[in-house]
């Protein structure tokens, strides 16, 4: 007779941290250098699912990927940015990379760590991580006092495209930018780019010179802004000899004061912007280019995101004849491109989904407390970074109608405020709480749609955070006013419950 020894499978290593930060994009690197300048005494770890830095500028391949908001505003407060305002992918990632070098953050990041599961227990007031290792498929478990998540917006694994009657009877292949194949050969073909937001706007000049034809189909028109890639201020400044530390803050400053009263003018006056826009437009395209119907939107000024088109390259394109604009709804694919319903034909070898993201909430983790799973359309958000009912926890969503990385400076300001807050008054444990005024609080969307409706937020909105009706209990758009708000947060208001 044999036996078998069945083997005890090795116990899963656990290591803590008063802070665990989710992602290792633009904000993950921001949280990581707040706390290393702010909170020296605090310990941190980054978890990346990836295996390098960069979040959307190592997802996103596809020809041509930029910015589609200016550097002195996109990058850090603290990192001087010396290029020109928009800026290339690469440009990007190295720019992270010497923030990751010069302060020494590399030590403190895990790559290939993918997060499966977070659980708080209130008993240990500890937040439980659990994370697949790629390189391995181990299981590893972290624990920490206070988690940061920063891992974006939207799912990286695959983009949005809808389901179109008739797809599978194209012969070529369709491709979205976010899964761009590095073997596309699109030179002397027929494209087809459906879309008309900042990826298409990028994406169709930067192919236009090598495909035979490129056009961008949109079912409506987009408002872009074109302009020089270039900052007049900032080349004078130079020539003047300025410290690029100064040139950064200077122009920074410019820049968004410049942007507030655009956004401003976008709600008072929202004819004459649409006008200047379409004045924009025109002066590329000439006045015998039916701007009205490819270029004239049907909703007022900054509803949605406007693209900044660097030297009206998009613009080049068309009036070059390399590139064309064709407004209509698909009726459905066919063998040879895409019927209109119209009953234009608008034919192609590949076609190029430009269609958007698929919302990712708080990185689509399962999460609990003590117990309970957490579902975050059921909670109220806190300015857009904390959730009724969960504790320890921010979350770093950035502006729409500014760039991102502002919001990632304010909020790390924030934590790190709130976690010496916390060391004062010996808690373990912060969480918010609606307060007795706001027992008759209107409770509405996560955002206005008649303020702001890109699509991916309206396909999930059911998914998302609640608002209340009052400046506290809502993310603000205004970086303007919070700027000045956010610092000035007293964290003993009754919004903040510890323990």
């Amino acid at each position: 007779m044999t036996t078998t020894t069945l083997e005890r499978p090795a116990a899963v290593k656990t290591e803590h941290f008063d802070v665990l930060v989710v992602g290792a994009g633009i904000s993950g690197v921001g949280a990581a250098y707040h706390l290393k300048t702010q909170r020296p005494d605090t310990s941190y770890v980054v978890l990346e699912a990836k295996e390098t830095f960069g979040g959307t500028w190592i997802t996103h391949r596809y020809p041509g990927i930029r910015s589609d908001s200016d550097l002195y505003t996109f990058g850090y407060r603290f990192k001087p940015w010396t290029g020109t305002p928009i800026a290339t992918a690469e440009e990007i990632l190295s720019y992270m990379g010497e923030v990751i070098a010069e302060n020494d953050l590399g030590p403190h990041i895990r790559y290939g760590h993918k997060i499966v599961g977070a659980s708080w227990s209130s008993q240990d007031n500890l937040w439980t991580v659990e994370a697949v290792r790629a390189e391995t498929g181990e299981t590893v478990r972290f624990t920490c006092n206070f988690l940061w998540m920063c891992q974006g917006y939207y799912k990286h694994e695959t983009g949005y495209t809808p389901d179109w009657p008739g797809m599978e009877d194209f012969k070529g292949p369709i491709v979205h930018p976010q899964t761009w194949p590095e073997d596309l050969d699109y030179r002397g073909k027929k494209v087809l780019v459906i879309g008309s937001g900042a990826t298409a706007a990028t994406l169709v000049p930067n192919i236009a010179g090598d495909c035979a034809h490129v056009t961008m189909l949109q079912r409506s028109p987009t408002y872009f802004i074109p302009g020089r890639n270039a900052d007049e201020l900032a080349d004078t400044l130079r020539e003047l000899e300025v410290d690029e530390a100064w040139v950064h803050e200077i122009v920074r400053r410019k820049r968004l004061f410049d942007q507030a009263a655009f956004t401003r003018r976008s709600f008072e006056e929202p004819e004459a912007v649409k006008q200047e826009l379409l004045a924009g437009v025109r002066a590329f395209l000439g006045p015998n280019y039916d701007v009205d119907t490819h270029f004239t939107p049907r909703y007022r000024p900054w509803r949605q995101r406007i693209a900044f088109v660097p030297d009206g390259d998009l613009f080049h394109g068309i009036a070059s004849g390399k590139a064309s604009v064709a407004t209509g709804e698909i009726d459905r694919f066919v063998a040879n491109g895409v019927r209109l319903k119209s009953g234009e034909v608008l034919e192609a070898d590949i076609i190029v989904t430009a269609t958007g993201f698929e919302l990712s909430v708080l990185g689509d983790i399962p999460f609990t407390v003590d117990g309970k799973p957490v579902d975050f359309a059921d909670t109220v958000n806190y300015r857009g970074m904390m959730f009724t009912g969960v504790p320890n926890l921010v979350w770093v969503f950035g502006y729409f109608r500014a760039s991102w990385t502002l919001r990632v400076d304010l909020v790390a300001d924030f934590v790190c405020r709130l976690l010496g807050h916390m060391k004062e008054k010996g808690a373990k444990k912060v969480m918010v709480a609606l307060r007795p005024e706001d027992a008759d609080m209107q409770i509405l969307s996560w955002i206005d749609p008649e303020n702001f409706n890109p699509g991916y937020l309206m396909r999930s909105m059911d998914r998302m955070p609640k608002r209340g009706d009052k400046p506290e209990w809502q993310h603000n758009q205004d970086y303007w006013a919070e700027k000045n708000e956010l610092p000035k947060i007293d964290l003993d208001d009754p919004a903040f419950v510890y323990e």
